[in-house]
Protein backbone atom coordinates (compact mmCIF):
# COMPACT_ATOMS: atom_id res chain seq x y z
CA UNK A 1 0.00 0.00 0.00
CA UNK A 2 1.31 3.16 -1.10
CA UNK A 3 2.32 6.06 1.19
CA UNK A 4 -0.15 8.26 0.33
CA UNK A 5 -3.19 5.71 0.92
CA UNK A 6 -1.83 4.68 4.12
CA UNK A 7 -1.95 8.52 4.89
CA UNK A 8 -5.45 8.90 3.86
CA UNK A 9 -6.49 6.27 5.73
CA UNK A 10 -5.31 7.28 8.97
CA UNK A 11 -8.34 9.78 8.94
CA UNK A 12 -10.56 6.59 8.52
CA UNK A 13 -12.20 4.69 11.29
CA UNK A 14 -12.67 1.21 9.97
CA UNK A 15 -15.14 0.33 12.26
CA UNK A 16 -17.31 3.02 12.80
CA UNK A 17 -20.53 3.76 9.87
CA UNK A 18 -20.73 7.43 8.95
CA UNK A 19 -23.25 9.95 7.92
CA UNK A 20 -23.26 10.39 4.23
CA UNK A 21 -22.10 14.12 5.40
CA UNK A 22 -19.13 12.68 7.44
CA UNK A 23 -18.08 10.10 4.88
CA UNK A 24 -18.21 12.92 1.93
CA UNK A 25 -15.74 14.96 4.04
CA UNK A 26 -13.66 12.40 4.76
CA UNK A 27 -13.11 10.81 0.96
CA UNK A 28 -12.88 14.49 -0.32
CA UNK A 29 -9.74 14.85 2.24
CA UNK A 30 -8.20 11.29 0.61
CA UNK A 31 -8.47 12.55 -2.64
CA UNK A 32 -4.41 13.48 -2.73
CA UNK A 33 -4.14 12.41 -6.48
CA UNK A 34 -2.70 15.07 -9.01
CA UNK A 35 -5.95 14.93 -10.58
CA UNK A 36 -9.18 15.58 -9.86
CA UNK A 37 -10.80 12.38 -8.89
CA UNK A 38 -13.99 10.95 -9.51
CA UNK A 39 -16.21 10.61 -6.17
CA UNK A 40 -17.93 7.23 -6.48
CA UNK A 41 -20.48 5.60 -4.40
CA UNK A 42 -21.06 1.48 -4.18
CA UNK A 43 -24.36 -0.06 -2.49
CA UNK A 44 -25.50 -3.64 -1.65
CA UNK A 45 -29.26 -4.14 -1.99
CA UNK A 46 -31.09 -6.58 -0.74
CA UNK A 47 -32.57 -7.77 -3.95
CA UNK A 48 -32.35 -10.81 -6.47
CA UNK A 49 -31.81 -9.14 -9.93
CA UNK A 50 -32.07 -12.89 -11.70
CA UNK A 51 -35.86 -11.41 -10.57
CA UNK A 52 -37.06 -9.32 -13.12
CA UNK A 53 -39.47 -7.65 -11.05
CA UNK A 54 -36.09 -6.96 -8.63
CA UNK A 55 -33.81 -5.94 -11.07
CA UNK A 56 -33.40 -2.06 -9.76
CA UNK A 57 -33.10 0.09 -12.87
CA UNK A 58 -33.53 4.10 -13.45
CA UNK A 59 -32.64 7.19 -13.94
CA UNK A 60 -31.63 10.20 -11.47
CA UNK A 61 -31.01 13.76 -11.68
CA UNK A 62 -27.88 14.55 -9.61
CA UNK A 63 -28.41 18.21 -8.67
CA UNK A 64 -24.88 19.21 -8.68
CA UNK A 65 -23.47 17.20 -12.46
CA UNK A 66 -21.45 14.66 -12.42
CA UNK A 67 -18.66 16.72 -13.09
CA UNK A 68 -18.20 15.73 -16.75
CA UNK A 69 -19.64 17.25 -19.56
CA UNK A 70 -21.38 14.17 -21.35
CA UNK A 71 -20.85 14.21 -25.12
CA UNK A 72 -24.61 13.06 -26.31
CA UNK A 73 -25.64 11.82 -30.37
CA UNK A 74 -29.15 11.44 -30.81
CA UNK A 75 -30.79 9.63 -33.82
CA UNK A 76 -34.04 11.30 -34.87
CA UNK A 77 -35.75 12.63 -37.29
CA UNK A 78 -37.23 15.56 -38.64
CA UNK A 79 -37.69 18.83 -36.61
CA UNK A 80 -36.44 16.36 -33.51
CA UNK A 81 -32.69 16.69 -35.27
CA UNK A 82 -33.24 20.38 -34.84
CA UNK A 83 -34.39 20.13 -31.44
CA UNK A 84 -31.18 17.93 -30.44
CA UNK A 85 -28.67 20.49 -31.86
CA UNK A 86 -30.47 23.53 -30.15
CA UNK A 87 -30.24 21.66 -26.78
CA UNK A 88 -25.85 20.72 -27.23
CA UNK A 89 -26.21 17.49 -28.19
CA UNK A 90 -22.67 16.31 -30.22
CA UNK A 91 -24.55 14.77 -33.36
CA UNK A 92 -27.76 14.52 -34.28
CA UNK A 93 -28.91 13.20 -37.62
CA UNK A 94 -30.94 9.77 -38.80
CA UNK A 95 -29.89 7.94 -41.53
CA UNK A 96 -26.35 9.84 -41.82
CA UNK A 97 -25.55 8.76 -37.48
CA UNK A 98 -26.45 5.08 -38.00
CA UNK A 99 -23.99 4.75 -41.26
CA UNK A 100 -21.53 6.43 -38.50
CA UNK A 101 -22.49 4.26 -35.84
CA UNK A 102 -22.29 1.06 -37.88
CA UNK A 103 -18.54 1.71 -39.54
CA UNK A 104 -17.88 1.75 -35.41
CA UNK A 105 -17.66 5.17 -34.52
CA UNK A 106 -18.33 5.23 -30.69
CA UNK A 107 -16.46 8.68 -29.15
CA UNK A 108 -19.59 9.82 -26.76
CA UNK A 109 -21.26 9.13 -23.64
CA UNK A 110 -25.05 8.19 -24.55
CA UNK A 111 -27.04 7.90 -27.49
CA UNK A 112 -30.60 9.02 -27.36
CA UNK A 113 -33.00 7.63 -30.15
CA UNK A 114 -36.71 8.74 -30.76
CA UNK A 115 -38.96 5.50 -31.03
CA UNK A 116 -39.61 5.72 -34.74
CA UNK A 117 -35.86 4.85 -35.19
CA UNK A 118 -35.30 2.12 -32.86
CA UNK A 119 -35.94 -0.49 -35.95
CA UNK A 120 -32.98 0.69 -37.36
CA UNK A 121 -30.68 0.86 -34.47
CA UNK A 122 -31.24 -2.77 -33.10
CA UNK A 123 -29.34 -3.71 -36.42
CA UNK A 124 -26.53 -2.42 -34.54
CA UNK A 125 -26.92 -4.13 -31.43
CA UNK A 126 -23.62 -5.89 -31.75
CA UNK A 127 -22.15 -3.13 -31.60
CA UNK A 128 -23.67 -0.68 -29.43
CA UNK A 129 -24.71 -3.57 -26.90
CA UNK A 130 -21.51 -4.50 -25.45
CA UNK A 131 -20.33 -0.88 -25.17
CA UNK A 132 -23.77 0.22 -22.84
CA UNK A 133 -24.38 2.31 -25.82
CA UNK A 134 -27.86 0.67 -26.63
CA UNK A 135 -30.99 3.40 -25.77
CA UNK A 136 -33.48 2.00 -23.60
CA UNK A 137 -36.86 3.28 -22.47
CA UNK A 138 -35.97 2.14 -19.03
CA UNK A 139 -33.21 4.55 -18.73
CA UNK A 140 -35.24 7.33 -20.68
CA UNK A 141 -32.78 7.54 -23.67
CA UNK A 142 -35.32 5.99 -26.00
CA UNK A 143 -37.86 9.30 -26.52
CA UNK A 144 -39.53 11.92 -28.56
CA UNK A 145 -38.98 14.53 -25.85
CA UNK A 146 -35.12 15.06 -27.25
CA UNK A 147 -35.06 18.43 -25.93
CA UNK A 148 -35.07 17.77 -22.67
CA UNK A 149 -33.43 14.57 -22.32
CA UNK A 150 -30.34 16.23 -24.08
CA UNK A 151 -30.32 19.24 -21.28
CA UNK A 152 -30.63 16.96 -18.68
CA UNK A 153 -28.13 14.08 -19.30
CA UNK A 154 -25.78 17.14 -19.93
CA UNK A 155 -26.42 18.55 -16.73
CA UNK A 156 -25.96 15.47 -14.56
CA UNK A 157 -28.72 13.14 -15.36
CA UNK A 158 -27.46 9.33 -14.27
CA UNK A 159 -28.52 5.87 -15.24
CA UNK A 160 -28.49 3.92 -11.77
CA UNK A 161 -28.87 -0.07 -12.07
CA UNK A 162 -27.80 -3.31 -10.07
CA UNK A 163 -25.05 -5.42 -11.26
CA UNK A 164 -25.58 -9.15 -11.60
CA UNK A 165 -24.31 -9.57 -7.77
CA UNK A 166 -27.26 -6.29 -6.47
CA UNK A 167 -24.48 -4.21 -6.30
CA UNK A 168 -25.24 0.08 -7.44
CA UNK A 169 -22.05 1.54 -8.48
CA UNK A 170 -22.54 4.96 -9.95
CA UNK A 171 -20.35 8.48 -9.47
CA UNK A 172 -21.52 11.26 -7.47
CA UNK A 173 -18.99 13.94 -8.42
CA UNK A 174 -15.77 14.93 -8.43
CA UNK A 175 -13.02 15.35 -6.21
CA UNK A 176 -13.38 19.34 -6.59
CA UNK A 177 -16.63 19.40 -5.53
CA UNK A 178 -17.49 21.04 -2.11
CA UNK A 179 -18.46 18.45 0.27
CA UNK A 180 -21.90 19.89 0.74
CA UNK A 181 -22.25 19.48 -3.25
CA UNK A 182 -21.02 15.65 -3.06
CA UNK A 183 -23.15 14.59 -0.36
CA UNK A 184 -25.86 16.20 -2.00
CA UNK A 185 -25.69 14.15 -4.97
CA UNK A 186 -25.27 10.76 -2.96
CA UNK A 187 -28.66 11.68 -0.69
CA UNK A 188 -29.83 12.31 -3.98
CA UNK A 189 -28.92 9.62 -5.65
CA UNK A 190 -29.52 7.25 -2.44
CA UNK A 191 -33.39 8.65 -2.18
CA UNK A 192 -33.51 7.46 -5.44
CA UNK A 193 -32.75 4.33 -4.94
CA UNK A 194 -34.88 3.68 -1.51
CA UNK A 195 -38.38 4.98 -3.77
CA UNK A 196 -37.72 1.90 -6.43
CA UNK A 197 -37.31 -0.90 -4.00
CA UNK A 198 -39.27 -3.85 -5.58
CA UNK A 199 -42.40 -4.96 -3.01
CA UNK A 200 -40.83 -8.05 -3.58
CA UNK A 201 -37.84 -7.70 -1.64
CA UNK A 202 -37.82 -8.97 1.65
CA UNK A 203 -35.69 -8.07 4.57
CA UNK A 204 -33.08 -5.19 4.72
CA UNK A 205 -33.02 -3.37 1.41
CA UNK A 206 -29.80 -0.82 1.62
CA UNK A 207 -27.40 -3.57 3.15
CA UNK A 208 -23.94 -1.43 2.59
CA UNK A 209 -22.88 1.84 1.58
CA UNK A 210 -19.20 2.97 0.32
CA UNK A 211 -18.54 5.99 -0.61
CA UNK A 212 -14.76 6.80 -2.10
CA UNK A 213 -12.58 8.11 -4.91
CA UNK A 214 -10.89 6.80 -8.18
CA UNK A 215 -7.42 6.22 -6.05
CA UNK A 216 -8.62 6.97 -2.19
CA UNK A 217 -10.07 4.44 0.32
CA UNK A 218 -13.50 3.68 0.65
CA UNK A 219 -15.79 5.08 3.55
CA UNK A 220 -18.55 3.06 5.51
CA UNK A 221 -21.85 4.72 5.31
CA UNK A 222 -24.71 3.98 7.90
CA UNK A 223 -27.39 2.11 5.70
CA UNK A 224 -29.98 2.60 8.55
CA UNK A 225 -30.23 6.63 7.92
CA UNK A 226 -32.86 8.20 5.99
CA UNK A 227 -32.18 9.79 2.66
CA UNK A 228 -33.78 12.85 1.83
Amino acid sequence: MGKRLVAAEKNINVDKFYSVEEAAALVKKGATAKFDETIEIHVKLGVDPKQSDQNVRGTVNLPNGTGKDKRVVVVAKGEKVKEAQAAGALLAGDADVIEKLSKGWLDFDVLVATPDVMKDLTKLGKILGPKGLMPNPKAGTVTFDVSRTVKELKAGRIEYKVDATGIMHSIVGKASFSEDKIAQNAKTLLHALVVAKPASSKGQYVQSITLTSTMGPGVKVDPSQKFE
